[in-house]
């Protein structure tokens, strides 16, 4: 157990709700996409810290995926967070990325565990705007086991150009299609429903809001 840690747990015994974004910044999703995408982050940050209860509750790390995978923003508490500025560049290494995210709730829930801290189950958060150019057979695996152990729920989005059908073989839940740039009707969606689960007992099944106004049917 790290030092660090430790103090952070004493001070906020609360228990964690952890969200991992998952985040396409590949060439495609340069220009309008990425500012909208940076703009519904900005949003996201804000959102949350209006929630006192959340803010101490709910964790979110960032993963950014184009020919590299690269962890953006370790797990830190909302009222830690702050909206990165992203750019796009190069191709969809979605495959890595998948491993990577899982992997990091991994470690995030020994890290729990280790410090006595109770947790919900954690959330991944997918965006995309195109097709994996790596392979996913393994992520797509793991995915499945996680869901039916219901240890992680994860959830993609497609954007304007993503291959919705490629997406539904990955991952177990129905992908949704963004309406548009609707980032931040998207944002606000997610920092609801996951301040719904943050104020609930851990455990406790949370129905989530249909996501109307951003996601095509």
């Amino acid at each position: 157990m790290r030092l660090d840690e430790a103090v952070e747990f004493a001070e906020n015994p609360e228990p964690r709700c952890p969200c991992v974004l998952l985040l396409d910044v590949s060439t495609s999703m340069s220009g309008e996409k990425i500012n909208a995408l940076n703009e519904g982050l900005r949003l996201f940050e804000a959102d949350l810290n209006q929630d006192e209860l959340a803010k101490k509750r709910v964790e979110i790390a960032i993963l950014t995926f184009d020919t590299r995978v690269k962890v953006v923003q370790e797990f830190v508490t909302a009222d830690q967070f702050a909206a990165p500025k992203l750019k796009g560049n190069g191709t969809t290494s979605m495959g890595e990325a998948i491993n990577q995210a899982l992997d990091l709730i991994q470690i995030r829930k020994q890290v729990y565990k280790e410090n006595g801290v109770e947790y919900y189950r954690p959330w991944v958060f997918m965006i995309t705007d195109g097709a994996p150019t790596d392979n996913v057979e393994e992520g797509m695996r793991r995915i499945k086991f996680e869901e039916e152990k219901k240890r992680v729920a994860f959830f993609a989005v497609g954007v304007q150009g993503a291959d919705m059908n490629k997406l539904a073989e990955i991952v177990v839940r129905t992908p949704l299609k963004l309406k548009g740039l609707s980032f931040k009707e998207l944002f606000q969606w997610l920092s609801a429903s996951i301040q719904g689960v943050s104020h609930s007992q851990v455990g406790e099944q949370v129905p989530l809001k249909p996501p109307t106004g951003w996601a095509e049917v």
